[in-house]
């Protein structure tokens, strides 16, 4: 693939997540994908977003930045929403937060085959400090 190509695949994917059409995940994720070094496979990843959504039902995916070096993908990616309950183990609890997310895929066979994701936990943190 080529870097356009890739950048391509990867809006598609993210248009996928903000669809919720996990029917058509599949055609993004690897069967064998790893998020973080374990291995999920392509229903525990799909069981991950469904649940993040459940957890922020206005879950939205922004990309902030892409750069593509095929196999690789780097993006920042920004969240605004309001998640119902714990987000990473803090007490959201429908308040409103921003924080972005660094993340890096490789893809094989044009799919996300491995995902190293890096969120910004502090920025929500802060946030709720400020909001206390």
């Amino acid at each position: 693939m080529t870097e356009r190509d890739l950048a391509t695949v990867y809006r598609a994917y993210i248009d996928c997540l903000n669809r919720r059409d996990w029917a058509s995940l599949g055609q993004f994720v690897h069967e064998a994908v790893h998020r973080n070094g374990e291995h999920l496979g392509l229903a525990g990843y799909r069981a991950m977003l469904e649940g993040d959504v459940r957890a922020i039902p206005d879950l939205q995916f922004r990309v902030d930045l892409l750069v593509c070096e095929p196999p690789r993908v780097a993006s920042r990616l920004l969240f605004d929403c309001t998640p119902s309950g714990e987000l990473f183990g803090l007490p959201v609890n429908g308040r409103r937060v921003r924080f972005s997310e660094n993340v890096f895929y490789t893809f094989e066979d044009g799919r996300i085959l491995e995902v190293r994701s890096i969120i910004d936990r502090a920025a929500i943190a802060d946030q709720l400090e400020r909001a206390a």
